[in-house]
């Protein structure tokens, strides 16, 4: 369960010349900007569906994903096969295993990046396997997808500064917005990235690769200022997540002393020091004073899923601060072996962090009992509803997967379970969410509910990409609105389903999201 997926990329050559990623096109007047995910600029929310594991043109796992524009506007279908693509759909590439939505070019339409982070890479004759390549997609006013403007990445193509290499992975995470001053920013992780620290190489310590405007920088544990040491296995670029005004890097291989795989997670803002951006703490199990609670051990993995969201102190005008969650799925609870837990933390400017709470289902007033391969934390996603107030528990929700709970005897079958994590008892108002109860359709064995997950400030989204139920069996995706798991509406669950609402009736692991 530490990865979504795997596979053995195929072979495809990236073209060398591509649009540079600062360039820019002319406004289009018809884009308004008002959305987080508007590819075609009209003013409604677009929905961004990923299927890694779709066969494309013949290739078994060569990937897509699927753009719902709003407003039934219509069904984009992005893959390698796309023309302006600069690709071809391999076998395994896994395109699609990660997205990530910003205006890269300023025009007032999304523009989506796609990673395929099993991409092999043809150089000097050679195809270095798993490489990793990153596109970003642009948004138009007549849409996205065919006849957009495409740019396709290598690492070394993106930044000279760096090569490209087999197994680096380019692309397994990313995430991308816009910084506090407005300028638009893309991380993309490289978990794979063999980093050389006094003479000496070590594999897979992983890196990432940081875009704010013209700026590009490569980032590791032996960068300025940058905590932690540079391991072997530390796999720093795993998981990414960021505001306006922070973002953080999730490297769960990460050693805590003589632990291996503890994990650990590096806070940064969107400022520049010694030509990187600025770290700000390193946060780990046992790496501060009861700061995080439990201790460092072996195969924890803190840090293999971890969501951020704005947090307004009372006082201020405005969000300074950060709310970030971290999952340690792997965390032995009274030596039940990876029962998992969660830890929610408050971010200052300063780079002063606090605990708000450690989350477990030993917890007081917490639902449900420690169970080996739970896998509590495998994906988390933390909201706040409204940035325009001070932050309270009015205002902030947060979502565990926990792919590996039953679902009344059914085995594996996977769950949600929502807090409220500033709350004084954070198992006051929690709730657990499975197919069939509180999500729609019904639980089977090996769903594994809860491996898929993203929330913005309206909605929460679950997606069911290896649903073994009859009616769903290619996948599907449950949108749910905040309010609804409040209980405060009924406005009900929008399902997204191959073969409905112009989705193609195809699909291997649809339903990828966050």
């Amino acid at each position: 369960m530490a990865r979504l997926l795997a596979g053995v990329a195929g072979i495809t050559a990236l073209a060398a010349g591509v649009v540079p990623l600062e360039a820019t096109q002319a406004a289009a007047a018809t884009c308004t900007a008002s959305t987080s995910t508007d590819f075609n600029g009209d003013g409604i929310a677009d929905t961004v569906i990923g299927d890694p594991n779709a066969t494309v043109d013949g290739a078994v796992g060569a990937g897509l994903v699927h753009v719902v524009l709003g407003g039934g506007k219509g069904v984009s279908e992005i893959s390698q096969s796309v023309s302006g693509m600069n690709a071809r759909p391999e076998t395994n590439d896994h395109f699609g295993l990660s997205r990530a939505f910003y205006d890269a070019d300023g025009d007032g339409c999304t523009d989506l990046v796609v990673g395929a982070p099993y991409e092999d890479v043809a150089s000097g004759g050679r195809q270095l396997v798993d490489a990793g390549a990153v596109y970003v997609i642009h948004g138009s006013p007549t849409g996205i997808g065919a006849g957009s403007t495409i740019e396709a990445y290598t690492q070394a193509s993106l930044d000279a500064t760096t090569a490209t290499e087999a197994y680096d992975w380019f692309g397994y995470a990313l995430k991308a917005g816009d910084t506090a001053a407005g300028s638009p920013y893309l991380v993309i992780g490289v978990p794979g990235e063999n980093v050389t620290d006094g003479g000496t190489t070590y594999t897979d310590a992983g890196c990432i690769e940081y875009v704010q405007d013209a700026t590009k920088a490569s980032v590791s544990e032996k960068s300025p200022g940058v905590p932690g040491i540079v391991e072997t296995n530390d796999r720093f670029g795993y998981s990414l997540a960021g505001t306006n005004r922070y973002f953080a890097v999730g490297g769960p291989g990460e050693a805590i002393g003589d632990e291996e795989f503890a994990g650990g997670v590096t806070v940064f803002n969107h400022t520049f020091t010694d030509g990187v951006p600025t770290a700000l703490a390193g946060i780990g199990q046992g790496t501060s004073s009861d700061t995080v609670p439990g201790v460092a051990e072996a195969g924890d993995a803190f840090g293999t899923s971890i969501s951020m969201t704005n947090y307004r102190p009372s006082g201020e005008t405005y969000n300074s601060d950060a709310l970030l969650v971290a999952g340690t799925p792997g965390e032995d609870i009274d030596g039940v072996v990876d029962t998992g837990s969660v830890t929610v933390v408050r971010v200052q400017p300063s780079g002063t962090y606090s605990l708000v709470a450690g989350i477990d289902p030993k917890t007081d007033g917490v639902d449900g009992t420690e169970t080996q391969g739970d896998f509590f934390g495998q994906r988390v996603a933390i909201a706040n509803t409204d940035t325009s107030v001070v932050t309270s528990t009015a205002t902030v929700r947060l979502a565990v997967g926990i792919p590996g709970r039953e679902a009344d005897t059914v085995k594996n079958a996977g769950a949600i379970q929502i807090f409220r994590p500033l709350d004084s008892s954070v198992g006051t108002n929690d709730k657990i969410l499975t197919l069939g109860s509180g999500l729609p359709g019904t639980a089977t064995a090996r769903d594994y509910t809860g491996v898929s997950l993203t929330a913005g400030s309206a909605n929460l989204y679950v997606g069911v990409p290896y649903s073994k139920a009859t009616s769903s069996l290619k996948g599907v995706l449950h949108v749910l609105p905040w309010t609804d798991v409040d209980g405060t509406t009924s406005t009900g669950t929008t399902t997204y389903l191959p073969g409905s609402g112009g989705l193609p009736d195809a699909g291997e692991a649809f339903g990828v999201v966050g």
